[in-house]
């Protein structure tokens, strides 16, 4: 589902990804590679036209990996071991942005955010998120584990630390 939508159904977790994106600006993406493997590249992540969008360099090894399969991790970025504020992860598929609209609002959102635009071509891709989870340690909780899947309620454990 696309972002707007998630966020309605989902504000929880919602809520905090788009805390941590807009305050990080960026994001892990797992893509696959061709042989299978996995591949973890660091991306810079805006939210635009209703959708989380992430903007790729013209045939980066990440796009290209996309454009063969569009299955996507997305992993907050943990600032320290300690990791206070937990790891948000969502899973889905990358959505190849091509409407002149859409795209325009992408750039107003990178010049509002950094002063800048991308010269030339790029790849842009909007997350079509399928599921959603948030892990946080404790010494208090132990683990917190926060699951979301699309139908369903957020699902909250704990499991001792």
């Amino acid at each position: 589902m696309r972002w707007d939508e998630f966020e309605k159904a989902c504000p929880e977790l919602a809520g905090l990804a788009r805390e941590r994106f807009t305050r990080d600006q960026l994001a892990i993406l797992g893509t696959l590679r061709s042989d299978g493997s996995v591949r973890i590249s660091p991306c810079e992540v805006d939210f635009a036209a209703g959708d989380l969008l992430f903007g790729m360099m013209w045939e980066s090894r990440k796009a290209l990996d996309l454009m063969r399969d569009p299955r996507l991790t997305v992993h907050s970025v943990p600032p320290n071991k300690e990791n206070p504020d937990g790891d948000l992860k969502l899973y889905g598929t990358a959505v190849p942005v091509t409407d002149p609209d859409a795209r325009r609002a992408f750039v107003d959102a990178i010049e509002a955010r950094i002063q800048w635009h991308p010269p030339g071509d790029y790849h842009l891709y909007a997350f079509d998120v399928q599921r959603a989870s948030h892990v946080r340690f404790s010494d208090a909780e132990g683990m917190r584990v926060s699951r979301w899947r699309p139908g369903t309620e957020v699902v909250t454990e704990l499991r001792p630390g």
